[in-house]
C-alpha cells in the first residue's frame, strides 16, 4: 500500500519511520516533510494546511491511506474533506478534533460528563477576565482558547504575570484569533503525565505513558515550548493509577464523544495531572503528541500500518497491540533563541555518529541542501535511545546527542529527571 503523511516535524518523522518498517507499505509520501524524512519518503512541496493541494495530490496519486498528523489540518477538517472525496484518512474529523481545537469546548465537555479537571471560567472580554484574576489571585493558569503551537498556556505564579499573559493573548493578539477567548483555570499541582491512546471511537488501546518537558530551560524554567524532550514510561503512572485514568477519564471521554455525535477515531492524547485528589485532565490533544511520539513509537512492536487501517475500518478490537518492555528517552536539540527569535540555515554534523551508538535521530526542523543538512526550525532534531531501564535510556540518548553539532545548538540537560 501507498501512504501519504501530512506534516513535516519530528512527530511525522517518527510516524514515517515506523510505517516504513511495515511489510505492507510500498511507498511513502510526506507533505511537506523535512531533511530526515526525505531519506525514507518522497517529500511533496505542499503545506500541511493546504487542504486543496492535498486533495489534488490524492486525486492524481491515489494513496491508499492519508495520515493527518498535525493539529491545524485536523481542526480545519482535512479528514472530512478526504473522506468526502472517498480517500481513506487516519485522524479525527473536525467535530471530534474540537476537543483540542477549542479549550472552551473541552472544558464544557468535561464539566457536562463529570470528567475530573481543574475549575475554570471562559472569557471573551478583557476587563471581565482581569476582574476574575484579581478575585481569584495567583497562582493561576491562563490558556488561549484555540491552537497556539503548544505555547498558548501560561502558568502564572503572580497576579502581574497573569495579567501580562492576558494582555498578550487578548490585547496584543500574539496568538491571533486563538487568543480572542481565554480559559482561566485553577492552579493544580502534582506530576504531569501524557497518556496517548489509539481509538476507533469504541475500542481504546492505551500506549505506554510518557512525560514531556515544555519549558525551555533546565528545572522547568522559562517560557513554554512545543517540547524540549520526553521519556517513556512515566515513573509516576503506576498500573493502578493507569486503571483509574482509563475508568474515570479515558473511557468516559471516548464514549461520550461518540454519544455527542463526535466519534473520535485516531490518536487521542490525555495530558493528566496526578493531584493529591486523583488524576485530572490538563488538556486533550487530537493527535500524536510531539515530542512524546518520538519516545513512545520506537517501543511499538505491532505493525503501525495495521493499527491505522484497523482504526479507519472500525475494527481496532481485532488487533493485538504489543509494546517492547523497555524505556526510551528523546532529547530535543533546538536553535538558540527558541521559542523566541532564532537564526536558521546552519550546517548540521554528527547525526550518523549519533545513530552509530544505537540512537534514532528524528528530524524536526531540518532541510536537505546540496552540501548536506542545515537547520530550518526552532526544534531541529530529537535524539531517541531505548534501553532496558529509563536511566540507561537517558544516558544513551545524551551520549548520542553529544555527537551532534550546529551553530547555536541548545538542549536541556535534565530530560528524564523529573
Amino acid at each position: 500500500m501507498n501512504i501519504l503523511i501530512i506534516g513535516g516535524g519530528g512527530r511525522e518523522h517518527a510516524i514515517a519511520k515506523k510505517l516504513s518498517q511495515s511489510p505492507r507499505v510500498n511507498k511513502l509520501w510526506c507533505a511537506p516533510g523535512n531533511g530526515g524524512i526525505s531519506k525514507i519518503a518522497e517529500c511533496v512541496n505542499i503545506k500541511a494546511t493546504d487542504i486543496g493541494g492535498v486533495l489534488e495530490f490524492c486525486h492524481i496519486n491515489r494513496p491508499d491511506l492519508v495520515v493527518v498528523a498535525p493539529d491545524d489540518p485536523l481542526v480545519m477538517g482535512m479528514v472530512d474533506k478526504l473522506n468526502d472525496a472517498g480517500i481513506p484518512a487516519f485522524g479525527p474529523t473536525a467535530s471530534a478534533a474540537a476537543i483540542e481545537g477549542s479549550k472552551e469546548f473541552a472544558k464544557d465537555f468535561m464539566r457536562k460528563f463529570n470528567i475530573p479537571t481543574a475549575e475554570y471560567a471562559v472569557f471573551g472580554d478583557f476587563d471581565a477576565a482581569k476582574a476574575y484574576i484579581l478575585e481569584k489571585g495567583a497562582p493561576i493558569v491562563i490558556k488561549a482558547d484555540g491552537l497556539a503551537l503548544g505555547k498558548g498556556v501560561t502558568v502564572a505564579m503572580s497576579i502581574n504575570d497573569a495579567l501580562d499573559a492576558l494582555r498578550r493573548a487578548m490585547c496584543d493578539k500574539v496568538f491571533g484569533k486563538s487568543g480572542e477567548r481565554v480559559v482561566i483555570e485553577e492552579y493544580m499541582t502534582g506530576p504531569e503525565v501524557s497518556l496517548l491512546c489509539f481509538t476507533d471511537g469504541e475500542t481504546v488501546v492505551p500506549m505506554p505513558s510518557a512525560q514531556d518537558h515544555k519549558r525551555v530551560y533546565d528545572g522547568d524554567r522559562g517560557p513554554n515550548t512545543g517540547g524540549m524532550g520526553a521519556f517513556s514510561p512515566s515513573r509516576y503512572l503506576t498500573p493502578e493509577l493507569k486503571e483509574i485514568c482509563m475508568r474515570d477519564i479515558v473511557l468516559p471521554t471516548v464514549r461520550n464523544m461518540a454519544a455527542c455525535g463526535r466519534a473520535f477515531r485516531g490518536v487521542l492524547y490525555f495530558g493528566l495531572m496526578l493531584t493529591e485528589s486523583g488524576p485530572r485532565v490538563v488538556e486533550y490533544n487530537a493527535r500524536f503528541g510531539d515530542p512524546e511520539t518520538q519516545a513512545v513509537l520506537p517501543l511499538l512492536k505491532t505493525d503501525l500500518a495495521e493499527i491505522m487501517l484497523a482504526i479507519v475500518g472500525g475494527r481496532l478490537k481485532d488487533i493485538q497491540v504489543e509494546w517492547e518492555d523497555m524505556a526510551s528517552c528523546c532529547v530535543v536539540l533546538a536553535s538558540g533563541g527558541y521559542p523566541g527569535k532564532y537564526e536558521a540555515g546552519y550546517p548540521i554534523s554528527g547525526t550518523e555518529d549519533a545513530e552509530s551508538l544505537g540512537a534514532v535521530v528524528f528530524h524536526a526542523g531540518t532541510r536537505l541542501e546540496e552540501d548536506g543538512l542545515v537547520t530550518a526550525g526552532g526544534r531541529v532534531l530529537g535524539v531517541t535511545a531505548t534501553a532496558a531501564t529509563l536511566d540507561e535510556a537517558i544516558k544513551n540518548s545524551y551520549a548520542a546527542a553529544d555527537c551532534i553539532s550546529f551553530k547555536d545548538l541548545y538542549k536541556r540537560s535534565d530530560i528524564g529527571v523529573k
